[in-house]
């Protein structure tokens, strides 16, 4: 089997494992608030991120280099995480994943003010057909809008802002201080907020989120495993896939069917995040392949994420 082809494989069962994972998610939000959620994802996740602390050989301290763009990674993963959460727990799964996948799009305009990165026409125009799809899935006028879909959008923009400032300052951070200020912040931020919304937990929910905690660090191991067997080329796209399980979990489990327009909106905005990727792996297209080098899914703060830890913004060509 050749690398790129493993490298494929191990993404899929990533993404497929990050969608069971977004499933438990929106089960835990009809009964529960995205910071009670959030505040005990972290709690859970704590353990795992003590292991990577503890085999961090890096030398220096956890004071950040770059303390304003730190802080403002960790404003933009926190609203992330507890936006994220809120959409999946009030939107049908395509719906959240086709708003979210977006986040390319959105990496490829940031990638112009934060990295200096050029971007010519064609890459322009692949932005501007993918934003068409996400009024598309929209539909401004035509449905209404809730506050699902603001938290979706706020998620996508977020989640593409936390990534960018990972590119812009990751050579020079520690993979830990990328890591533990989201989640320091977000266990604060939530448990502060908690009294307000808190609402008694059964041993199993909290056992659920404890699986899910799980899983998201299982998924991004694989997903660790995938670009470092891979190219960046190859396995990217292979986020898409979960379009598939949304719909599928959605059918199967919330009587969820995707309506055309999500369905038209969804294959604009992954059509044209294709061609991003694509387009960037050519070496004569972008100096930064900011898309190509965005390793995970948008950044939560609350659990230990992916991007710090996969070969350090090598590129495989």
């Amino acid at each position: 089997m050749s690398s790129n082809a493993k490298g494929a494989i191990f993404a899929l069962i990533a993404f497929g494992i990050f969608s069971t994972h977004d499933v438990l998610i929106k089960v835990l939000g009809g009964a529960y608030s995205p910071i009670q959620i959030v505040f005990f994802m972290v709690l859970f996740s704590f353990p795992v991120a003590t292991l990577f602390l503890m085999r961090d050989a890096t030398p220096g301290t956890l004071i950040p280099k770059h303390p304003y763009w730190m802080a403002a990674r960790t404003v933009a993963a926190t609203m992330t995480g507890f936006s994220a959460f809120y959409a999946f727990s009030v939107l049908p799964l395509t719906q959240v994943y086709a708003i979210v996948f977006a986040s390319p799009l959105l990496i490829t305009i940031l990638a112009i003010p934060i990295l200096g990165e050029q971007v010519r026409l064609r890459r322009w125009l692949a932005v501007i057909v993918g934003l068409s799809g996400v009024l598309i899935v929209l539909r401004p006028g035509s449905a209404e809008l809730g506050l699902g879909h603001i938290a979706a959008l706020v998620a996508a923009v977020c989640g593409a802002f936390a990534s960018i400032v990972v590119r812009k300052i990751g050579r020079e951070e520690r993979s830990v201080v990328i890591m533990l200020y989201p989640m320091m912040v977000n266990f604060i931020v939530m448990g502060a907020l908690l009294p307000t919304v808190y609402v008694p937990m059964p041993i199993g929910h909290l056992a659920l989120v404890a699986v899910v905690a799980l899983m998201a660090w299982t998924a991004g191991r694989f997903l660790i495993a995938a670009y470092n067997s891979g190219e960046a080329a190859t396995v990217a796209p292979m986020q898409y896939s979960q379009i598939i399980w949304a719909t599928a979990y959605g059918m199967l489990f919330f009587s969820e069917t995707p309506d055309p327009a999500t369905i038209i909106g969804s294959s604009v905005i992954i059509a044209s995040g294709l061609y991003i990727v694509l387009r960037e792996s050519r070496s004569d297209a972008s100096v930064n392949t900011p898309v190509l080098r965005t390793r995970s899914r948008p950044e939560t703060g609350t659990t230990p994420r992916v991007s710090p830890f996969v070969a350090p913004f090598r590129s495989k060509k």
